[in-house]
């Protein structure tokens, strides 16, 4: 898998990826966080991350019209790793209180549960769902 790796204006270490609105890419969206969070020395967080990018991504797929999609984990500071995904849909992500008989609805009450915050950010073309994870600090201290 090609990835992009670049850093932010703020100089915020990021891999990106551009992808279709298409189911098979809430894959190729775990292959990107298995890929970064190893080259980071953080498998530990892989499991936790790769479920959330399958949700952000899924609900994308499913919830917007629009050709493709971009996935981006970064790493705004040493105790936080971000993923997010942006579409080109301004319509804002609505957590569901589903019954336990439904069999769909409950992407981001998964996001939530996981992630030790979420939200959306909209964008002049669309909008950016991210999550943040706690990554423990390379001492195995605790950076929070």
């Amino acid at each position: 898998m090609t990835m992009t790796a670049h850093p932010a204006a703020t100089g915020v270490p990021a891999y990106t990826k551009s992808l279709p609105r298409e189911a098979a890419s809430a894959r190729q969206a775990r292959l990107l966080v298995a890929a970064v969070l190893h080259t980071w020395n953080l498998p530990g967080l892989l499991d936790t991350c790769a479920l959330i990018v399958s949700e952000l991504v899924t609900n994308a797929v499913e919830h917007t019209e629009c050709r493709s999609l971009r996935v981006t984990v970064s790493r705004p500071h040493q105790g936080r790793v971000r993923v997010a995904v942006v579409d080109m849909s301004q319509q804002r992500p609505a957590r569901r209180k589903p019954s336990p008989e439904d069999v769909r609805g409950r992407g981001l009450v998964v996001v939530s549960a996981l992630a030790d915050r979420w939200g959306a950010d909209t964008l002049p073309w669309g909008k950016r769902v991210w999550a943040d994870v706690h990554a423990p600090r390379p001492d195995g201290g605790d950076s929070r």
